[in-house]
């Protein structure tokens, strides 16, 4: 059988596609911005036409690129943006309305009164979630309340909800299946990742029809095969997993104790705990970080809404970088005298923290302050996210301290952000040959099935490390870094 497998990742702002060999080489791939909309403060949607569109066209060039047909492909794995959700017509297979974002915040008001009415604990030990509009359940209950005579249609089984992958896999196999994998049910608020089904209580709370749900599988199983019309051939997809699952998977963390955190729009760190839930008392989310042969393992994982963001902040609204790769050299300039500090909470803020009102800030300011230390205050505001949520991890899981932290994505890049991201853990940071780790784990899962690809030990042995950043600031300055970012959270947060 081929070796070569097609990764699918769906991200918030763009779609790839990119083929990987036998040897988990990159030999294609090609990439697509599509539009986001802003139609109210607090709000973000997609056209779930954009992404089935991108996603077709990186297809395409990927295959191109590699010089492959797409008759070699062993299969196709997906990876995506998680907890979006997409409601469309069973019979036509159109969309009622665009989908609703991750970030988006519309439904804030409803998730702050299902926790005072008392239903935090009974969600949290059914799902290992908290009630968030983060999650996909309330903005199911939106569409179905908002979109004229969704409810009744829904309620009769003639609507299909799914997250990005359900989406996807449904046109892939041209309207066949209504399938999700496990970590993608695992963000819905419907799923009771214990008993591996959805939950007819968590249901009834946020009013969600089971009728719309899809099938929940493996993440290495057979979701289906690609309809001939769209790329030649029937291609079977064999792999799935939401964006920060697979790149666990594709860091090789198979062990309890490994932690990877992955710096895209949004920053999320996750510990593999194995086969333990483990119920978080520090506001992190217990969730599914993968289910193979009916096997699940667990993980903590926290959440932050503005990394990469903060960078993007810099360069399209504050105009101080032309280019994201500059503010790494722009931060590497600046005074160190400066104590600034940003809080990025332009979307409220994430683990631990969980304030969706919250609202970004600067402080530290003097005349002195200028570009360089801007660039320095949002390079560290990511930093100093990360070490609230993995001195989180420690105070719930034990065995987590003192692990090395592995990271992948776009900022990883940066030598001067990851210095300083291991200056501030008081921690290695591990950056791997091979950054595109998201989908690889999607191709992973995918080449497994195929039973083209290694399993876990041989993928593990194959992992590689480009540089290890070890830890060089001083603790004395590290404490007054860490207390100063502290100080400027809590004057941030809004009032409870």
């Amino acid at each position: 059988m081929s070796g070569f497998v097609l990764a699918i990742d769906q991200g918030t702002t763009s779609t790839r596609a990119i083929v990987f060999d036998a040897r988990q080489h990159v030999v294609g791939v090609g990439q697509l911005e599509f539009p986001q909309h802003f139609p109210r403060s607090g709000w973000v949607e997609h056209d779930p036409e954009d992404i089935w569109r991108t996603t077709v066209a990186v297809v395409r060039q990927a295959l191109a690129e590699a010089n492959l047909p797409a008759a070699d492909l062993a299969g196709i794995g997906i990876t995506n943006q998680r907890e979006t959700a997409i409601v469309w017509d069973r019979k036509t297979g159109k969309p009622i309305h665009n989908a609703i974002v991750w970030q988006d915040r519309r439904t804030a008001r409803i998730c702050e009164r299902l926790v005072a009415e008392g239903n935090a604990p009974m969600v949290a030990q059914k799902t290992g979630l908290l009630i968030d509009s983060y999650f996909s359940a309330t903005k199911i209950a939106w569409l179905l309340d908002n979109v004229e005579g969704a409810r009744a249609r829904a309620e009769a089984g003639e609507l299909a909800f799914g997250t990005v992958d359900t989406w996807l896999i449904h046109k892939l196999t041209g309207g066949r299946r209504h399938v999700s994998d496990a970590t993608n049910a695992a963000r819905t608020l419907l799923f009771d990742i214990g008993r591996h089904d959805w939950d007819e209580e968590l249901l009834r709370l946020f009013r969600v029809p089971r009728a719309m749900l899809p099938e929940v599988l493996d993440c290495a199983a057979e979701f289906g095969e690609t309809d001939p019309g769209i790329f030649g051939v029937a291609i079977p997809i064999r792999g799935a997993a939401g964006d920060q699952q697979a790149a666990t998977l594709g860091q090789a963390c198979f062990e309890p104790g490994m932690v990877k955190s992955t710096y895209g729009t949004g920053c999320f760190a996750v510990l593999n705990t194995g086969a333990e839930f483990v119920p978080s008392q520090n506001r992190l989310l217990t969730t599914i970080a993968y289910r193979l042969d009916g096997k699940t393992t667990f993980a903590l994982e926290g959440s932050i809404f503005v990394a990469g963001a903060a960078v993007q902040w810099l360069r399209d609204e504050m105009r101080l970088i032309a280019r994201a790769e500059e503010s790494g050299e722009l931060a590497a300039r600046a005074d160190a005298a400066q104590e600034v500090y940003l809080v990025p909470a332009f979307t409220g803020l994430g683990a631990p923290w969980w304030d969706p009102d919250a609202r970004g800030a600067m402080f530290g300011l003097t005349r002195a302050t200028g570009p360089e230390e801007f660039a320095m205050a949002a390079l560290e505001s990511v930093c100093f996210q990360t070490v609230d949520l993995v001195e989180a991890m420690h105070r719930d899981w034990a065995p987590a301290s003192g692990t090395v932290l592995r990271v992948d994505g776009g900022m990883v890049a940066s030598d001067f952000t990851m210095q300083r991201l291991a200056d501030l853990l008081d921690a290695p940071v591990d950056r791997p040959m091979v950054l595109e780790t998201t989908a690889l784990g999607a191709a992973w899962l995918a080449g497994r099935q195929a039973g083209a690809w290694p399993g876990e030990a041989a993928f593990a042995e194959a992992w590689r490390r480009e540089r290890r950043f070890e830890p060089q600031l001083e603790a004395g300055l590290r404490e007054r870094k860490l207390a100063g970012w502290r100080h400027a959270v809590q004057r941030t947060l809004s009032p409870s």
